[in-house]
């Protein structure tokens, strides 16, 4: 692992052996293949199922219901395993995780609690959150579809949009506009008569992942599917601070991963008699490198002890999706540069890093996003409007 500020050895046993576990299961199971599921732009379903096997899902979560239950800094491990793999794959395990079953957890009622959350931790069910719009990404208050009620029944029309898991979902936390203009959530089955879904295609980043349209067309849902302690914007975006946090962590392994070849190309690639290591431009890359990974994992660690102790804020944790996934970005381009011709081949790790984290630099908050969250902490003005 790399850890130049000796992280690891602020860790506990618990901790170290949950991400020995998950770098095992990448390094024997997922690394080998990758590449040609990313070219391939498939998800296998048995990775789902091994997912659910080992935990993968809501394991931070304390439930009855089947979760791990571990600490959130043993997740952030977990989460930097399965990024450092791909980030379609850490997208899969936080989208189920912190996105869909935390808001059950959390603002659900106990039925919703019973029947949904030990089969997504299973993996058996799978799990979407419908919040983005085609024009409300980062304007998520702005969204146009609407619950309107109907006797003991709420009817949803509208369209979500860059949804992840959205078509092999069974199950869609749909967010959408009361008749007073409040926001809900509402628990709708897939197969449920007026919803459907399009897969996104084309994509050239994230392939790992299936990105959807979500339309609903007077979908008729009963009052008992409502979240009944979801109400405002507040509810949606606390669980995305859930999933930024891992985000933080995720970020750091695709930085390992592309580090780690960019070193070895380097030391082994030679140019006018020399490696190209001995080049100073090339040292330079690396130690932006290795610079930044340490700083973003000592800054994640400390996110994980304060979310363990009840004490981190959405402003740490925008401070940090937004300098960690950056970082990894920026750490992804050097490589494939580095890299030369041979970056640009799926062979290598470099190039689907740095395509796939141009997506997790924009969603769950742009940088500029996380700038403007950061600014009004700081100075106590709203730049967003």
């Amino acid at each position: 692992v790399l850890d130049f500020l000796l992280i690891n050895d602020l860790l506990d046993d618990g901790e170290k052996q949950i991400q020995k576990m998950a770098r095992d299961f990448v390094n024997s199971k997922v690394l080998k293949h990758v590449g040609q599921w990313w070219e391939d732009g498939i998800v296998p379903s048995d990775l789902i199922e091994e997912f659910g096997r080992l935990g993968f899902f809501g394991a931070n979560l304390q439930s009855d219901y089947g979760t791990a239950g571990i600490s959130n800094v043993a997740y952030g491990l977990m989460m930097y395993e399965l990024e450092r793999a791909d980030s379609g794959l850490r997208s899969l395990a936080s989208v189920q995780g912190s996105l869909v079953m935390y808001p059950i957890l959390t603002y659900g009622s106990l039925e919703q609690q019973r029947k949904y959350l030990g089969p997504m931790a299973s993996g058996e069910v799978i799990g979407c959150f419908g919040l983005t719009e085609h024009e409300g990404g980062s304007d998520p208050g702005g969204m146009k579809t609407t619950a309107r009620r109907d006797g003991d029944f709420y009817v949803l029309n509208g369209t979500k949009m860059w949804i992840s898991n959205g078509s092999i979902a069974q199950i869609a936390i749909i967010w959408a506009k009361d008749q007073d203009g409040t926001i809900r959530g509402f628990l709708v089955p897939t197969d449920t008569i007026g919803f459907s879904t399009r897969a996104i295609k084309h994509k050239m980043s994230l392939r790992l992942s299936v990105t959807s349209e979500l339309i609903m067309d007077d979908v008729k849902v009963h009052a008992s599917q409502m979240l009944p302690n979801a109400i405002g914007l507040r509810a949606p975006l606390s669980c995305l601070n859930q999933a930024r946090y891992g985000i933080c962590w995720g970020a750091l392994g695709a930085l390992e991963l592309v580090y780690e070849e960019a070193l070895n190309f380097a030391q082994n690639r030679v140019t006018f008699g020399n490696p190209i290591s001995a080049r100073q431009l090339v040292q330079s890359k690396l130690t932006d490198m290795l610079s930044d990974h340490s700083k973003g994992l000592l800054i994640a660690w400390r996110l994980g002890n304060l979310k363990d102790a009840g004490y981190l804020n959405h402003v740490q944790v925008s401070m940090a999706k937004r300098d960690n996934v950056r970082a990894a970005l920026k750490g992804a381009r050097n490589a494939r540069e580095i890299l030369g011709a041979s970056g640009i081949t799926l062979d290598n790790h470099s190039i689907r890093h740095m395509l796939n984290l141009e997506t997790v630099d924009t969603y769950e908050g742009t940088y500029d996003i996380h700038t403007l969250v950061v600014g009004k902490y700081i100075t106590g003005k709203n730049a967003f409007s």
